[in-house]
């Protein structure tokens, strides 16, 4: 008796996985403060003048400043990144050259960390060995836990922290380019920055955790903190 057999198609297994971290970080860092301070700015000279060309003037003095500043924070911080890889590959390469036993027992010890035998390990040490480029790329990754900066970093990093901030400081203004009245403009300027906080840190969430819920929530009390403060700060000296 013959079995009749079906040919099932063997779909290619292809894992989606998100690589731009660093994107969402600049992202995350940019949005975040973009939303809260020109918010607590906002609402805290609403406490103090009545007029809402102040405030838009000094928001939007404030939003320059800290788009600048924020996005030079971004361009020395990934090229600190930049310089230290640069710095730690040179020693690595310096290292491989003057005291290759003790390079060959490192890359030894971090292969038996990840369950080879030392017959095996030295086997693959061998092999990685006879490439010293691969090797030096290998004590980087696995002993250094460094991975080699993309050289357009820093100028990307400075752009998506500085453009991020003047998109979430808008927002909280936003309000006072259309109306005259303070207190109607700073109760609109609340729901509209809310809405954008929850909105911002349930996708933040989505990204960097698996409760993206619990983010929003904790990124709305964060951004209402601040408001808050600044706010009742205002009325107390006003």
């Amino acid at each position: 008796m013959q079995h009749s057999q079906t040919n099932i198609p063997h779909l290619p297994h292809v894992e989606k996985h998100f690589t731009s971290s660093e994107v969402v970080r600049d992202i995350v860092i940019g949005m975040s403060d973009g939303l809260t301070v020109p918010f607590a700015l906002a609402a805290g000279l609403s406490g103090a003048v009545h007029s809402t060309g102040i405030i838009v003037t000094a928001g939007l003095a404030e939003v320059a400043a800290g788009a600048i500043a924020m996005g030079l924070g971004g361009y020395l911080a990934a090229l600190t990144d930049t310089e230290h890889y640069a710095s730690e590959k040179l020693r690595e390469e310096r290292e491989v050259e003057e005291v290759p036993e003790k390079e060959a027992a490192e890359v030894a010890e971090v292969l038996e960390e990840y369950g080879l035998s030392p017959k095996t390990a030295a086997t693959v040490v061998e092999a990685i060995r006879q490439d010293k480029k691969r090797w030096v790329d290998f004590m980087m990754r696995f002993e250094l836990g460094l991975e080699e900066p993309d050289p357009r970093r820093a100028r990307n990093s400075a752009w998506t922290i500085a453009l991020s901030y003047i998109a979430g400081g808008v927002v909280p203004l936003s309000p006072y380019f259309f109306i005259r009245d303070v207190p109607t403009a700073l109760l609109l300027s609340v729901v509209v920055t809310l809405i954008a906080l929850f909105g911002f840190g349930y996708i933040k969430g989505r990204f960097t955790t698996p409760r993206p819920f619990r983010s929003a929530w904790q990124t709305v009390l964060v951004g209402g903190i601040a408001a808050a403060a600044a706010f009742a700060i205002a009325r107390l000296i006003g």
